[in-house]
């Protein structure tokens, strides 16, 4: 039997899951025209995979599927992408772009991260600008438990820079507002997943506004 405080922190997540696809829901159409300026660290996220030809990689809050085409040079057709997208607009944008481009190594799941029916174990995994997800434990556990050990694993997205970046961190303040159900954990976006990895290294860029961590699932 699940433990009152136990039910309260998945009310508490299922709360931040609705809020979240709400938020995302209405951005679908434009989103890939939002997310223009921050190609670049998308670019450098996914070149930290070090993914090889054949390779699983989860792409977990895959969103209207931005990541695919690198991730398919990385992975080559004899590879496979699993797109986790728990946002039904977002989700039908994906799967038109894989439709567009004929993609047939593209598996699209329609659920959280937490909940997603992952199968196998996957040779790496891409959080990129899913903060949420990197704040709920269940859905780290979840995505990292369907990898293989040593699997490399690559976060990125928004977090607050030095107290004195105050252009920077109001930014980021907006951009989070806009984007995550709570500003919680902003300092360090990355703990909880620092916490189950091995050697991770995190870069900032965009005048400290901006991480990217890396590192492998601890053997």
């Amino acid at each position: 039997m699940q433990s009152p405080a136990g039910k309260r922190r998945k009310a508490g997540r299922s709360s931040s899951n609705l809020y979240s696809q709400a938020q995302y829901a209405q951005r679908a159409a434009q989103y890939d025209l939002e997310l223009a300026p921050f190609e670049p660290y998308r670019a450098q996220a996914i070149a930290a995979l070090e993914l090889r030809p054949g390779d699983t990689v989860l792409d977990v809050g895959c969103g209207t599927g931005l990541s695919f085409a690198a991730l398919e040079e990385g992975v080559l057709p004899r590879g496979r992408i699993v797109g986790v997208e728990p946002c039904a607009e977002m989700l039908a944008q994906a799967r038109e772009r894989v439709n567009r481009h004929h993609w047939v190594n593209v598996d699209l799941l329609g659920a959280t991260a937490a909940e997603a029916p992952l199968r196998g174990q996957a040779d790496a995994a891409l959080f990129h600008f899913t903060h949420d997800v990197l704040r709920d434990p269940a859905a780290i556990d979840h995505v990292l438990g369907h990898l293989k050990p040593g699997a490399h694993v690559v976060a990125t997205g928004l977090q607050w820079a030095a107290p004195w970046m105050w252009a920077t961190n109001a930014f980021v303040l907006a951009a989070a507002l806009y984007s995550t159900s709570s500003l919680a954990g902003l300092q360090r976006p990355w703990d909880e997943l620092g916490r189950r990895m091995t050697g991770l290294q995190v870069h900032t860029a965009g005048l400290g506004g901006i991480y990217i961590a890396s590192g492998r699932l601890a053997r």
